[in-house]
């Protein structure tokens, strides 16, 4: 067993306006999942991207535009959308305070690919 302290976990700025907190992956032991945090400015979010691993978006406070095969969902706190693997999807900040939104991948390592080419690719691994 292993008890984390996210109080002490540093927040990355993935891109302006968006801060993540990893919170638990294969950087602190993990090995079937991955859980972090986001923390997105009106109008801010992830772009168009996609995962090999279903993924569960979860909004903890805010409320999120969330884009997957086609679809739009419009989310706000206690509200989670289940991603398929290989599914492209996105979401954004369509509220006026910070979107706190919590992800839990079905794999230790955080891996995803972007439509935008000027987007770089984001990797996490021990």
């Amino acid at each position: 067993m292993t008890m984390f302290d996210h109080n002490s976990q540093p927040l990355e700025e993935w891109r302006p306006g968006v801060r993540t907190q990893m919170r638990v992956s294969s950087v602190n032991g993990a090995y079937q999942l991955c859980i972090f945090d986001q923390f997105c400015d009106p109008g801010m979010g992830a772009p168009l991207h996609l995962h090999a691993v279903e993924e569960v978006l979860e909004v903890m406070e805010g409320t999120a535009e969330i884009w997957c095969g086609g679809e739009t969902y419009h989310a706000s706190a206690n509200q989670s959308v289940l991603i398929p693997a290989g599914s492209k999807h996105g979401f954004r900040n369509n509220g006026e305070g910070v979107l706190h939104v919590r992800a839990t991948l079905a794999a230790p390592i955080f891996e995803a690919s972007y439509d935008d080419r000027d987007e770089l690719s984001r990797r996490w691994v021990r």
